[in-house]
């Protein structure tokens, strides 16, 4: 440096700005986040879960109560039609209806309740309203709620699934 040379101002310096860059991101991304939270609605699946807490001995004794029914179910899907084969190991296994739920794994807006009526021994139909593209729970229960099946699949890319009795292992 020579002392004729004319010195920048402070904020035409590159190392300035540099040094600013960084921090001054941060602030930025902070501002968004907050903005974010603060505006945009916690989607939750469920809302009271103390309640399902104290339920759970319930939900176990109807899985029990379907597997020594030995009950089982094939559903078969295309498109938004469904059709539910039910099967008991000891004689038959007719409702007048059963109640299909299908819950999205994450948005509880975009759950679905669909109620099978009988057309033959063991055969259920019923048409889901609205998309049922990605993932779901499914959830059968008899029209007394005394039993119920549960599955997991993609629809309507799985065509085929299989609702079963979900008790936890004991070991």
């Amino acid at each position: 440096m020579t002392e004729n040379e004319v010195i920048k101002p402070w904020y035409r310096q590159p190392w300035f700005w540099f040094l600013v860059l960084f921090p001054a991101m941060s602030i930025g991304y902070c501002a968004v986040a907050i903005t974010l939270a603060i505006t945009t609605e916690n989607s939750m699946v469920t809302d009271d879960y103390s309640r399902e807490g104290r339920g759970i001995n319930q939900l176990i004794a109807r899985d029990t109560m379907a597997r020594d029914m030995g009950l089982n179910a094939m559903l078969l899907s295309q498109g938004r039609d469904f059709e539910l084969e039910l099967s008991r190991d000891n004689g038959a296994a007719d409702y007048d209806y059963l109640i299909l739920k299908l819950y999205h794994p994450t948005l509880e807006d975009r759950d679905r309740v669909a109620q099978l009526r009988r057309v033959g021994p063991g055969k259920y139909t019923a048409q889901v309203p609205g998309n049922i593209d990605g993932r779901w729970y499914l959830e059968l229960n008899s029209p007394s709620n005394e039993w119920r099946l549960q599955g997991e699949g993609f629809l309507p890319a799985e065509n085929q699934l299989q609702l079963k009795p979900d008790l936890p292992e004991r070991g």
